[in-house]
């Protein structure tokens, strides 16, 4: 049996930065964008902040995707084989497919912020009444968005650790055992 630990570190890295990533944005990098004394500055301090995100977050998604095709190439055995590691991959890849969706959504509503320029906010994702209307409603989406990356991504955190669970030596016998004889 080969080690997958390489690509397995590069899948894990890759979905720690995004987690990660997106949780402290949400929760730090928008909520302390709030305490900025300028109202009107609030929105750019945030944006400059995912701006400069960006580039890593990328990494960190490229990561995942590469790491996640090797480890599938290298269990495609026990995917095809071993009951209900079938249904939890294409689960993983359809949660995967809807977070790359969300992110991707998301980096959009936050350059249309940028091309907003300064406005004032009660903070990066809160308008204020004299916020315009069309930044209101992407700060307002953009508001929802970053929480479902987050949740996207953990249930991701909480597939992947299904799948080690899935490879525990008596999983993988019951499951073989289990397609073989038709009950999986």
């Amino acid at each position: 049996m080969r080690r997958n630990t390489i690509v397995r570190s590069v899948h894990d890295l890759g979905m720690a930065a995004w987690f990660g990533g997106s949780l402290m944005g949400a929760v730090g990098l928008n909520g302390a964008a709030s305490a900025v004394d300028d109202r009107s500055e609030r929105t750019r301090v945030a944006n400059v902040g995912w701006s400069r995100w960006t580039p890593v977050n990328a990494a960190g998604i490229a990561a995942n995707l590469l790491g996640s095709a090797a480890v599938l190439a290298a269990n495609k055995g026990r995917v095809a084989t071993q009951s209900g590691v079938g249904k939890s991959s294409t689960a993983k890849a359809a949660l995967t497919a809807g977070a790359m969706v969300a992110t991707a959504y998301g980096r959009a509503l936050g350059k249309k912020l940028e091309r907003a320029g300064d406005v004032p906010a009660e903070g990066s994702l809160e308008p204020g009444k004299e916020t315009p209307e069309d930044v209101a409603r992407v700060q307002r989406r953009l508001r929802v968005v970053q929480w479902v990356i987050p949740a996207m991504t953990g249930g991701l955190v909480v597939l992947n650790a299904l799948h080690g669970e899935q490879q525990r030596p008596n999983q993988v016998f019951g499951g073989i055992a289990r397609r073989v004889l038709g009950r999986g």
